[in-house]
């Protein structure tokens, strides 16, 4: 009898278990998110990375120090392009919107030097663009990235980023 009352009990618990409802996750895990610290110089490239999965311009901006540029080689001409902030959101925006996918891979840091408020490294990239099924664009190449914060506490800021790359 006594084991019975105990099987019942156990059930009824397990009747109040709405699967559709779960309960919330308090593990200490639990709440993890997908972006990295950017405190760090290596949570910056996994938000760098996760901008570009999600097409995100509010993880992306969020990388940008309101000084930031970006430089690349005009090979036809021969000249060093420069933009800042707020070119680089447009152009990325219009990246974000026009590509069905995006797949930015951060290999090895082939230098690095700086201090624990500014740092500048280059390091190896992989990316590939999909705008449709019959149109996938793969890039390599490198990135020359200096990052700059006030303070130690503070997030990590890429104040100029210089592709390297060989388009």
């Amino acid at each position: 009898m006594i084991r019975f009352l105990f099987a019942l009990l156990g059930l009824t618990g397990l009747a109040c278990v709405n699967p559709f409802a779960p309960a919330l996750d308090d593990s200490p895990n639990g709440g993890a998110s997908i972006l990295g610290d950017q405190r760090t110089v290596e949570g910056v490239f996994q938000n760098f990375k996760q901008a570009y999965l999600f097409r995100d311009t509010t993880i992306y901006g969020q990388l940008l120090a309101p000084n930031f540029v970006f430089i690349y080689k005009d090979y036809d001409k021969g000249v060093d392009v420069f933009w800042g902030r707020d070119d680089d959101m447009r152009a990325s925006h219009g990246l974000f919107q026009n590509a069905q996918r995006l797949d930015l891979v951060w290999n090895s840091t082939i230098a690095a030097n700086g201090d624990s408020l500014k740092m500048t490294l280059t390091r190896n990239f992989n990316l590939t663009v999909t705008f449709n099924a019959n149109d996938i664009e793969r890039y390599d190449g490198y990135a020359n990235i200096s990052l700059e914060r006030l303070q130690q506490a503070d997030s990590w800021r890429i104040t100029r980023w210089r592709d390297e790359s060989n388009f």
